[in-house]
């Protein structure tokens, strides 16, 4: 069925008192469905500047907030140490809906992030050592070079989690979940609380 010959009435999004359950729900479903990887979700940070940041990463985990990882020298992970807050955005197209995230954002425990290091590829731990993320880079030989040097230092060794690499938290304040509907009559329904352990309120939006 084509998108205009969807039927008006089509239910709304159905309300939750936890709107992580319904998130997660949501995102199962885009599992089966997604072509691409439905845990891929943009970032948006602010530099020191006031200027804004995005790019994609990977969801890693949920439980009370969003958890992802990256380099804490990168763009990315010096703006969410000096920032206070971040947004998310996850869009499933096979699901035509969208999940948007507001919210603070806090280190995960050492404890969590080196259970998570431990759980990737070794190639990948490997690139975490050798690359020096988002900082110039005069020609590609240079990284090459960086990742066949930590190749041969741990070809034998497990591999340690890097200092500067570990994980961000996004506590959600708002949550907002879109629903595509014909005419761009979308489906909108906003979750907000004033703390991170404050009670959900819930309202219609309109598209």
């Amino acid at each position: 069925m084509s998108q205009t010959e969807e039927p008006a009435d089509r239910e709304s999004i159905a309300a939750e008192s936890d709107p992580l359950a319904l998130f997660r729900s949501w995102l199962t479903a885009a599992k089966q469905s997604e072509p691409g990887d439905a845990t891929a979700m943009s970032l948006a940070t602010i530099d020191s500047g006031g200027r804004p940041n995005v790019r994609m990463v990977l969801l890693k985990g949920v439980d009370n907030g969003f958890v992802f990882y990256t380099n804490l020298e990168s763009a990315k992970g010096i703006e969410l140490n000096g920032g206070r807050f971040a947004a998310l955005c996850f869009h499933w197209a096979s699901q035509q809906k969208q999940v948007r995230i507001r919210g603070p954002v806090s280190r995960v425990s050492d404890a969590e992030a080196d259970a998570y290091f431990a759980t990737r590829p070794k190639d990948s731990q490997i690139g975490a050592w050798a690359s020096a993320q988002s900082r110039p880079l005069r020609q590609r030989f240079e990284l090459e070079k960086a990742v066949a040097k930590m190749a041969v230092k741990y070809a034998l060794a497990k591999v340690p989690r890097p200092p500067f690499w570990s994980g961000f938290r996004v506590i959600p304040l708002e949550i907002e979940f879109w629903c595509d509907r014909p005419f761009r009559l979308h489906d909108r329904l906003l979750y907000r609380r004033e703390t991170e352990h404050g009670s959900w309120t819930t309202v219609r939006l309109f598209p």
